[in-house]
């Protein structure tokens, strides 16, 4: 699969060096060639929780990914909840990007929301115009399609094994390759 669109997982190759994106899995939100693309890395805990970064939650414990490297001051969502949540885009069947913030607080603070059918993020990954076609190039991603189990229902530290696991017998292989070859 190399058609690039919403709802598109980038697998990074086992042997991706930059600290950013070594071991992620980024659920593609948006790809245009002339403008490039953006999406979150989906197994990448931060370090602080929801509650954390947003006062006005007052439900405790609510995990917040690493959704990559740009405008670590933004907070973005994906969910199953399209039901609840006005404005939402949907990527795939069953996945569904942001929607309204202030209402996802609301629901929260209320018990109506299930949390574990959303998914936050700081910040994101970008690609300019080009940029992420150069690298598949390289091979540094594999393209792969996403799905809500794998998005809300896998544990985050399974997630590029599973992802690699799913696409055959060839790259489950990868999926078992050291982090440092040189110390095998």
């Amino acid at each position: 699969m190399s058609n690039l669109m919403p709802g598109t997982l980038l697998i990074a190759d086992p042997f991706l060096k930059d600290p950013n994106f070594a071991r992620s899995v980024v659920l593609l939100c948006e790809h245009q060639e002339e403008q490039g693309s953006f999406g979150f890395v989906i197994n990448k805990l931060y370090d602080q929780t929801l509650n954390d970064l947003v006062p006005d939650i007052i439900q405790p414990n609510i995990p917040v990914y690493f959704g990559g490297p740009v405008q670590l001051d933004t907070i973005h969502f994906v969910h199953e909840l399209p039901h609840l949540i006005e404005g939402s885009m949907q990527l795939l069947p069953g996945i569904y990007w942001g929607g309204r913030f202030d209402q996802v607080v609301a629901l929260m603070n209320s018990g109506q929301l299930d949390v574990r059918k959303i998914k936050f993020f700081i910040g994101y990954s970008g690609w300019s115009s080009g940029q992420l076609q150069a690298e598949l190039k390289e091979k540094s991603w594999i393209v792969s399609e996403a799905s809500p189990r794998l998005i809300f229902k896998e544990a985050e530290q399974e997630i590029w094994k599973s992802s690699l696991r799913s696409l055959g017998r060839d790259f489950a292989i990868m999926a078992n390759f050291p982090i440092d070859p040189s110390l095998n």
